[in-house]
C-alpha cells in the first residue's frame, strides 16, 4: 500500500477523488432537495457535445465541456423562467439535442478516440496534472461559495417563496446553482465519465437520509459516505482491474443497500 501511494498517478487520482467527492456530496444535497436529478443526469449527457468539440477543434475536450454545459444550463434556466413549458421537457430536449450534435460531431473525426471512452465511462488513474489543476481550484472555488452562502442556498431549496421574502434573490441563486452543477458534472466526467457522474450526486445524500435525523447530520454523513465510496472504489478498481467509474458507483450502490437494511432494523427494533 505504501508503494502504491508513492505512484505519481495514485496520487493524482486520491487528490482528484477526494476534491469530487467532496464538491459533489454537497452539490447533491441540494439536487436531491430540489429535485434536480433528471436536470444532473441531463447535463452530464449533454456534455458529450462540449468534448465532441474539443476533439474536433484540437482543444482541450474538459475546457469546452465545461463551456459547453456551463451555456447549456443557462439557456435551460432562462427558457424555465421565460416560457410555459415544463422544466423537465426543456432539460429533455435541450440534452437529446446536445447529444445528437455530439454524436454528428464525433462521426466527422475518423479512426479509433480513446479520448472520447475516457469522457463516456471515465478512468480516474489516468488524469492529467492540468486536469487535476483545473479540478482542485474551480472545485475549490465552488465549494467556497456553497459554504459562504450555504443558509441561503438551503432555504432557497426547502423553500423559494420564503427565501424571496428573507431577501435572496431566487432567480440569481438558482442560475448560479444550475451554472456551478453544470462545471461540477463535468469535472466529475474525468472520474465516472458521462454515462454515470451523475450517480455520485445522488446516492451518498439518498444513503445519508436514511441514517439522519437533522440537515447537519445529512450533511456530514453525505460527505464521509461520498469520500469512503470514491476512495474505496479507486482502490478496488486497481486491485480488482477493473473499470474505475463503475466500481465507485457499485461501492456506493453497495452502501446504500446495508444503510437501508440497517434503517429496516432499527425501525422494526
Amino acid at each position: 500500500m505504501a508503494e502504491l501511494l508513492q505512484l505519481p498517478f495514485m496520487q493524482r487520482a486520491l487528490l482528484a477523488g477526494l476534491v469530487l467527492g467532496l464538491l459533489l456530496s454537497q452539490l447533491g444535497i441540494f439536487v436531491t432537495l430540489r429535485r434536480m436529478a433528471f436536470f444532473s443526469d441531463g447535463i452530464a449527457h449533454a456534455a458529450l457535445a462540449g468534448a465532441a468539440i474539443g476533439l474536433l477543434t484540437r482543444r482541450d475536450p474538459l475546457h469546452t465541456a465545461l463551456i459547453f454545459s456551463a451555456l447549456l444550463a443557462a439557456v435551460i434556466f432562462f427558457l424555465e423562467k421565460r416560457s410555459r413549458l415544463p422544466i423537465d421537457s426543456i432539460i429533455g430536449i435541450m440534452f437529446t439535442s446536445s447529444m445528437a450534435l455530439g454524436v454528428v460531431l464525433i462521426s466527422l473525426r475518423q479512426g479509433y478516440q480513446p479520448e472520447l471512452i475516457g469522457y463516456l465511462f471515465g478512468n480516474i488513474l489516468a488524469i492529467r496534472v492540468a486536469d487535476l489543476v483545473l479540478i482542485v481550484v474551480l472545485g475549490a472555488a465552488i465549494l467556497a461559495f456553497l459554504f459562504s452562502r450555504r443558509r441561503k442556498l438551503t432555504l432557497l431549496a426547502l423553500d423559494r417563496e420564503m427565501a424571496a421574502l428573507a431577501g435572496v434573490d431566487p432567480g440569481r441563486y438558482e442560475l448560479l446553482l444550475y451554472v456551478m452543477l453544470a462545471c461540477a458534472l463535468v469535472l466529475g466526467i474525468r472520474v465516472l465519465g458521462i454515462v454515470l457522474v451523475s450517480a455520485i450526486l445522488i446516492i451518498p445524500v439518498s444513503t445519508a437520509r436514511l441514517l439522519s435525523r437533522s440537515f447537519r447530520a445529512l450533511s456530514c454523513w453525505t460527505v464521509l459516505i461520498a469520500e469512503f465510496t470514491v476512495l474505496a472504489g479507486i482502490f478496488l478498481s486497481y486491485f480488482l482491474d477493473l473499470p474505475t467509474g463503475a466500481v465507485i458507483v457499485l461501492t456506493g450502490s453497495v452502501l446504500f443497500v446495508l444503510a437501508f437494511l440497517a434503517s429496516l432494523l432499527i425501525r422494526r427494533s
